[in-house]
Order: structure tokens, then sequence, then C-alpha cells
């Protein structure tokens, strides 16, 4: 199985980083990612995350598209509830042409409470994945039935209309057929969401910070598969982490726990979860007391960080934990600022070019 190396950018950035300079920032890092030898680019969307202020990864793929040769690139994801389906599809379509078919389309049904409150929806839960569901079945739809047709949904009513005048007619069918690559992300423990990637034969994207539930995404995966009849596929997996490699473990740790991913956990995604009730998915083991969840913990026990040589063996024991996956994403943190910026790069590379070979040549 060949393994992929990604980025996965959150996208991830302090409240006080100006947007305009956030955005560029990001484009570099892809710029540095497709030279180095990365296989995938992910950007996420949120809507009410000042943390997390890329609301529209479409457009920073498109501009990317100008300015890379051959990394792929995709949402991740598009909150599939708040747009109509048949937008997004010829959004996407447009995409893989322009990018000459490197396009994947990372999709979510959306769990930031405050977007439901922007969209006028006071927590979905289920309803938000029926949503979801109903919006993938729709894009299918368009991409790969001619018409016409009509769908009649419990959230979208969508027809595919017979030419009309002559000239007016459905066109925009994606460059890669019979469509781009679609994947989901899920983050729960045995998450629902990425039941619905093996019910549709899309990518499941796991976004873990610890190591426990994985296990249990690729449970919820080939459940949904079976029920449909699938038979799920472990080289569509991808597995989001935080990487950092640097010439040994001692500095690695420091750049971690001292520097941009250490602030982003203690200031943000940990007070977070921790509001939420969900600090238990940074833990390992789960009777562990809430004060034990530390980014020096995490960052030593659960990420890939250290040395070349560390973060391989790191990379091989999850590969072989899990039963097997066909890729890694590494979180993409703000590093713009100068004392941090070219350790971030320099890691980004040891990852592509050092651990990455040592992995796959342990794994063939």
């Amino acid at each position: 199985m060949t393994i992929q190396l990604g980025g996965f950018f959150m996208p991830n950035h302090p409240p006080e980083r100006a947007l305009v300079d956030a955005h560029e920032w990001d484009l570099k890092v892809i710029e540095h990612l497709d030279t180095i030898g990365f296989d995938e680019a992910w950007i996420g969307e949120h809507f009410t995350a000042p943390w997390e202020p890329i609301v529209a990864p479409d457009i920073m793929i498109a501009q990317a598209i100008t300015r890379t040769r051959k990394i792929r690139l995709g949402p991740g994801g598009h909150l599939l509830p708040y747009y109509n389906p048949a937008v997004l599809a010829h959004r996407i379509a447009y995409l893989d042409h322009l990018s000459g078919g490197r396009i994947m389309f990372g999709i979510s049904t959306g769990g930031v409470p405050t977007d439901w409150r922007l969209f006028d929806y006071v927590n979905m839960g289920e309803h938000n994945r029926e949503k979801a569901q109903e919006a993938v079945e729709i894009i299918l739809k368009i991409w790969n039935e001619p018409g016409p047709w009509e769908y009649a949904g419990k959230y979208w009513n969508i027809s595919l209309p017979e030419p009309m005048f002559g000239s007016l007619q459905y066109h925009m069918k994606p460059l890669q057929q019979p469509h781009p690559p679609l994947a989901i992300a899920g983050l729960s423990p045995k998450s629902p969401t990425l039941n619905v990637a093996g019910q549709y034969g899309l990518w499941p994207l796991s976004i873990a910070f610890s190591h426990r539930h994985l296990l249990s995404h690729w449970q919820s995966v080939a459940e949904g598969a079976e029920r449909a009849g699938l038979t799920a596929d472990r080289s569509t997996w991808r597995i989001n982490t935080p990487v950092y490699v640097a010439q040994t473990d001692d500095e690695a740790l420091r750049q971690v726990v001292d520097g941009p991913i250490g602030r982003a956990f203690d200031e943000y995604l940990m007070p977070l979860w921790k509001a939420a009730g969900l600090i238990n998915a940074f833990k390992e083991d789960p009777s562990d007391p809430d004060d034990s969840v530390t980014v020096e913990r995490m960052a030593r026990d659960a990420w890939l960080v250290g040395s070349p040589q560390t973060v391989a063996d790191k990379f091989v024991e999850l590969y072989r934990y899990t039963g097997g996956f066909g890729g890694v994403l590494a979180t993409v943190f703000d590093h713009s600022e100068p004392q941090y910026e070219a350790a971030w790069f320099e890691s980004l590379r040891l990852m592509a070019q050092d651990v990455m070979p040592a992995v796959k040549a342990r794994l063939a």
C-alpha cells in the first residue's frame, strides 16, 4: 500500500494575525509542500472560529493551483449543510479542470455550535448528518447521471433540466472521471460521520489528537461499508496528527511545547474541548485526570514529534497499531513569525525527505 504524505490546514492562526497575512502564509506553506514532495494539501473551512479563520478554502485552492505543479489540493472540508449541493458540484468540477485533475473534495457535516446559530440551526445533530448525506447523493447524481431528472429530497429539491432554446444545458462535469476523490472528516470516538464514509465509499479523514480512538474510527468506517455491501479500503484512510521533526528529540519537543503548536493547544484547542466536555479525546487512557493532558505529554506519547529516527519509529508503530492506513496529514500551525518559520519549513522537509523514505522502506 502506497502511503501518502499531506498537510492539513485547519487552518490555525492566532486571532491577532491579519486575515491577508494568514492567507498568504498558508499559500507559502502549500508552495513549500509541493516543492519538497508532499502529495496532498487539505484546507479546512470554519465560519465562527477566530483561531481557524479561513471561510473559503476554494478561494485558497484556486490561488494555490497557479503556484504549484504536482500536489493534490482539496477542501478539508466544505460544510455541506450550509451549501446548496448543486453549487458545490459546479464549483468543485470547475476547480478540477483548472487544476488539471488535482482536486480532492473533502466534506464535513459541521460541528461548531456558533455556526449552527449563524445559519439558524439549533444543534441539529443527526439532522446535520442526514443533510450532508443527502447533499452527497445529489452531487454524485449531478456528476454521474445524465438528465433530465428530478430529485425531491427532505432538504433540497434539485432538477437536472432538459436542454432549452438550443444552447442551454448542464455541462460542468469534473475532469477526473467519474469524479474527484470524496473524503469526509470525523473526530469523535466511533465517529458516526466516518460511518457515512464507509457507507458511501468516501475517504475517511481521522482527526485524532490521541491514538486511542483511531481503532474505533476504522471500526465505524468498516461497519458503514458492510451495511452498504462494500469493502472498506484502508488505502483511502488519512490520519491527521501534529508533526514536528528536528535534528534531536529534545529540540523537536522544545519547538512544539514552547512554540506556536503549544500556544494553539494551550490557548485554544484544550480550553475549547474542556468547555465542550470533550477533553477525553486527548487522552490515551480515559481514566486519567484532565490535568494530565498537556502538550508535552501528547508530543511525547501520541504525536509524530522528534528526530527523524524517532518520528519514523513512531510512524511505523502507529501504522501497525491501527492495522494500516493510506496517508498521514501533518497538521499545519501558524509558524509565520521569523523566529519559528525556518525551523518549521525544515521540519516539513525532514518529514518528506528523511522520514517518509525510511518509513516506506521499513513497511515495504
